[in-house]
């Protein structure tokens, strides 16, 4: 059995909103509907979890509720951090079970299946696998100083979600204590010192953050994205 692990336990701080920014509709749906349609369409057969604040998942099923939304999934609590959240998520995953997870941002909801696909079909070899882009804008390294220099794109890429992982692998790297070092959850993986590989992401998989992701995200759905 293959799943995916969505976490969503955004505040919405930076967007300013009232609402999780999860919440927030986008093309008259909320973010992590949209999300969660993306991995249905990719494969029906695909387990769905869904991490959420406690405080949060009342509210959550108000929403499935009112936008008639089926698609079967379970909950799992979300934590004070995305480690605390990810593992959550690996544990309500039943014992004996073996497979991928993939583990992705709730307010990603434009991953294309391509992307996905590429994950699931990469890790049968890798175990660990991460989509990303090439960084378009120049980069400048700033030291302690204050001072810095520019530094080469070609030697650097942005980190893109869903990250997918054996099942057995992900459970032994979520059963280690929690690092500062641990970014996301494939930088969990490498603490064991196993290598992930990269498949190639898509550009609008955007995370939605600020107002100016969800005009864009808007635009994106009016591009058929």
């Amino acid at each position: 059995m293959d799943y995916v692990i969505i976490v969503a336990g955004g505040k919405g701080l930076r967007m300013g909103a009232d609402i999780p920014k999860q919440f927030l509709p986008i093309g008259g749906k909320p973010v992590l509907m949209r999300t969660i349609e993306r991995f249905r369409e990719y494969r029906r057969d695909l387990s769905i979890i869904l991490v959420l604040p406690e405080a949060q998942q009342a509210y959550w099923k108000e929403l499935c509720t009112e936008y008639g939304f089926d698609i079967p999934h379970r909950l799992a609590n979300g934590g004070s951090t995305r480690f605390e959240s990810s593992k959550n998520g690996i544990a309500a995953i039943p014992k004996g079970e073996e497979g991928f997870v993939a583990i992705h941002d709730g307010v990603r909801p434009f991953v294309s299946t391509d992307t996905i696909a590429r994950c699931f079909e990469a890790v049968e070899e890798s175990y660990a696998v991460i989509p990303v882009m090439p960084v378009t804008d120049t980069l400048r390294y700033i030291d302690r100083q204050g001072g810095g220099k520019n530094v080469l794109r070609s030697d650097y890429r942005t980190v893109q979600t869903p990250q997918v992982f054996d099942l057995a692998l992900l459970r032994r790297a979520f059963g280690r204590p929690y690092q500062d070092s641990f970014t996301d959850d494939a930088s969990v993986v490498e603490s064991l010192g196993c290598p992930v590989a990269m498949v190639e992401g898509n550009r609008e998989n955007i995370k939605i953050t600020t107002p100016f992701d969800m005009a864009v995200a808007e635009t994106l759905l009016k591009d058929g994205r």
